[in-house]
């Protein structure tokens, strides 16, 4: 596991937006680091506790998702960006599948239903000559405003 952190570049300062990379194996056992992150992210960006919740319960999802569509020995990217009204996620894979994660499913409904924004791709990764592919999920969920 390996975890980088940087001050997004460009950014203006008011916007205190950093971004969090963790690459992990792309295995079950693996996700508890995914969902500590993003929760820890989530309570330091004073996020309410039901919200915090719901993005633990996401980045699973959007992770699982991910892993079961790994290619064998590919590692898990996270990439979290904070904001002053947002958390974004961006998880990846290394896949042998060029489809992605059907939107049909029960897991595809459960994670639209705990963020506001979500999407998928799939890219032919340049760097390989076997016909993987890079498969994305990205996910963002506002602050709820504080009464």
């Amino acid at each position: 596991m390996s975890v980088e952190r940087e001050v997004a570049r460009g950014e203006p300062m008011t916007s205190a937006a950093n971004v969090v990379e963790v690459r992990i194996a792309a295995e079950p056992a693996q996700l508890a680091v995914m969902r500590a992150v993003v929760g820890d992210l989530a309570m330091r960006a004073d996020y309410d506790v039901d919200s915090i919740a719901d993005l633990r319960l996401a980045v699973d999802e959007a992770c699982s998702s991910l892993v079961r569509l790994a290619a064998p020995e590919a590692t898990l990217v996270c990439r979290f960006r904070t904001a002053d009204d947002a958390l974004s996620v961006t998880a990846e894979v290394i896949s042998d599948d060029a489809f992605g994660p059907r939107k049909d499913t029960f897991s595809w409904r459960v994670l639209s239903a705990l963020a506001d924004v979500v999407s998928t791709s799939v890219e032919s990764d340049p760097a390989a000559a076997n016909g993987s592919h890079l498969v994305r999920i990205e996910l963002t969920k506002g602050r709820t405003a504080h009464v």
